[in-house]
Order: structure tokens, then sequence, then C-alpha cells
């Protein structure tokens, strides 16, 4: 990676990101980066929820993360069985509770779809909120993410 900041001091760029950067990663990169990245985009649901990453962005100031099911698994992550529980004592869909999630963990919430009725239930997710019951059963489930494989990984493995 050639980093030296010179494009963001020409003003060619207003701000400078990464993308799935992770923990060690951005650690390294703010070791000798004269502009610190404002944004680390990366995958980031209740089933992936990457805490430690989160905190180092958050302290940092660079963090914006996707909430991305899909891109790994297919849209398995809204079946996952505490999803699909809370969204039904919610009466809502297991994506709206999933954006939710992020917006209530102070995450930057990027949803895509083309489908014009998920595009309005993407947007009904601010007259509401997770209780605080039901929103601490994610924190007890273990961040896991299933790969390619079907096998699972824990979050405590090192980055590769």
């Amino acid at each position: 990676m050639n980093y030296n900041g010179e494009t963001y001091a020409s003003g060619q760029a207003r701000a400078i990101g990464v993308s799935n950067f992770s923990t060690k990663k951005l650690q390294d990169l703010l070791s000798y980066a004269k502009i610190p990245p404002a944004v680390n985009q990366v995958e980031c649901h209740p089933v992936w929820q990457q805490p430690g990453l989160h905190s180092l962005c958050k302290s940092t100031g660079a963090y914006s993360p996707l909430g991305s099911p899909g891109s790994w698994l297919k849209g398995e992550i809204l079946k996952e069985p505490l999803l699909v529980e809370i969204a039904e004592k919610l009466n809502k869909s297991t994506a709206q509770v999933a954006l939710r999630w992020g917006i209530q963990s102070g995450h930057s919430v990027l949803p895509k779809s083309v489908n014009e009725s998920r595009i309005k239930e993407n947007l009904s997710l601010f007259d509401w909120l997770i209780t605080e019951e039901l929103f601490s059963k994610f924190f007890r489930n273990p961040s896991a993410k299933a790969a390619p494989g079907a096998f699972r990984t824990s979050s405590k493995l090192k980055s590769l």
C-alpha cells in the first residue's frame, strides 16, 4: 500500500477510507498514516459484531460499518434463530431487526435494496426500538460468522 496523504493534501480527496481492515491492519496503518482514514467499511451485523474493531474505530473516528446480510451467507443471517425470535416478538422483519440493531449499536447502517417494499421497510426503523431486554440477548449470543464450507469460526481467531 502506498499511503502518504499526498492526494488528500492536494485537495483531490476530501477524506480517506479503507475497506475490510481488521483491527491489526488498521492499527498498523494508524502507526504511520499522516492522515487517518475517516471510514473503515466492514461487514457488521448481529451475527458478526466485531466489538474489538468497533471500539478501535470509534476511538480513532474511522468507522462506517455495513450490515451486509448475504455477502458470505447468501441471506442466511436473516434466518438466524435469535433474529427470528426477536423479530416475531416485535412484529418486525428480521431485516428490520438487524438494521435497528446496527442503529442502536451506534453503527452507520447502509441498507441496499432495489425492491420497493424492502426499501420502504428499511426506512421504517426510526419509530421503534429493540427493548433493552431483547437487545441484551445479542451480546449473550457469541459473535460468530458462518463461512463457506458450512463451518463456524470464532471472532477470537486472529485475522489472516
